[in-house]
């Protein structure tokens, strides 16, 4: 039989894994008699683990929800995926950064050396995708409020900024938004709520760093089907320009004048394969013609069209408009010429 300290241990990573256990199942995964469970169950109450008594024919034992956060146990793979979770939590845009690295600090000084060395060896730098300007940080007690909402299937209530802030005529006295949030979802470091706009009666993804809640929310409401039924695939198929699917809604395909070498590392949409020294072929999708045409000619080389006929449209639209800005643009003036005077 187990020494006490180390049965407790047991005990309690049993409870942590599943919800329900029956008493004479836990008796003998542990090897111990009715009798010493039930006392190892007290002893885990004393040290503030709420361990609940279940009726029934069997009886049994089950971890609950405490006012109070006791101490907790992890194996070794949970307690090595945490910690590195805190240490990527930089990039979460939660505005958690703080937070995570004084629970990391807490978690360090109770790991065993053995776990504790794993995570000292583990360095990682985190880098924010690359965007212009600062990135915005989402209140954590407003992604708080909005997953409450969601969970609880209540009609949320909040003001929504801008991209830019109000002017002085009262462009900031919109009524609220009205809307049946679904879900609360994480993208490239920013985060983003999925709802039904009441007003509008369509589907809306908001993003989080912009919304103010308001208080009380509303009446309870049935959930809706999301186009699709994949929320990953819906949120991504609306940053490309579609409503049901991920892909984008322009996909074409060249020949670039240059290696794949050169061509890859600024495709990473893309699929390059290789077709010489000097040649590839990119296929590659946007969501629109010319802009799918003008990102093929960010790479400033020669171009060949495969396909589909709308990419060669695209080109020649974006020719024109090019020829026809050129034709626009203001002429520098000559550079006057400097020397002796003529004579004559």
């Amino acid at each position: 039989m187990q020494k006490t300290s180390a049965r407790l241990l047991s005990l309690l990573s049993l409870l942590q894994a599943r919800r329900d256990w029956p008493g004479a199942v836990l008796a003998e995964r542990l090897d111990v008699s009715p009798r010493t469970l039930r006392r190892d169950v007290d002893r885990l109450r004393d040290l503030g683990y709420p361990v609940a008594a279940v009726k029934g024919p069997d009886g049994g034992y089950r971890l609950d929800a405490g006012t109070r956060l006791p101490p907790l146990l992890f194996d070794d793979e949970q307690a090595v995926a945490l910690a590195v979770a805190l240490r990527t939590a930089t990039v979460t845009g939660a505005g958690i950064e703080d937070g995570a690295a004084r629970a990391l600090t807490t978690l360090r000084q109770v790991m065993p050396a053995r776990l504790r060395h794993r995570v000292d060896a583990l360095h990682v730098t985190t880098v924010e995708r690359a965007a212009p300007g600062p990135q915005p940080q989402a209140d954590s007690g407003v992604l708080m409020a909005l997953s409450a909402a969601v969970q609880a299937r209540e009609v949320l209530r909040f003001d929504h900024a801008g991209p830019c802030p109000p002017d002085s005529e009262g462009e900031g006295d919109a009524p609220p938004r009205r809307v049946e949030p679904h879900h609360l979802v994480a993208r490239d470091g920013r985060w983003y709520l999925v709802a039904w706009d009441l007003e509008r009666a369509d589907w809306r993804v908001f993003r989080a760093d912009r919304i103010t809640p308001r208080s009380p929310t509303g009446p309870r409401f049935t959930p809706r089907e999301l186009p699709g039924g994949d929320v990953a695939a819906f949120v991504t198929g609306r940053f490309r320009g579609s409503d049901r699917s991920p892909d984008w809604p322009c996909r074409g395909e060249v020949v670039l004048h240059l290696p794949a070498a050169a061509v890859s590392p600024h495709a990473p949409a893309g699929t390059v394969e290789a077709l010489g020294p000097d040649r590839c072929r990119l296929t590659l999708g946007s969501w629109s013609w010319p802009a799918l045409a003008a990102a093929v000619g960010a790479f400033d080389t020669d171009v060949d069209v495969v396909g589909p006929p709308e990419l060669g449209e695209a080109f020649a639209l974006l020719a024109r408009r090019c020829a026809a800005a050129a034709r626009s643009a203001p002429t520098a003036p000559a550079t006057p010429t400097t020397g002796p005077a003529a004579e004559g």
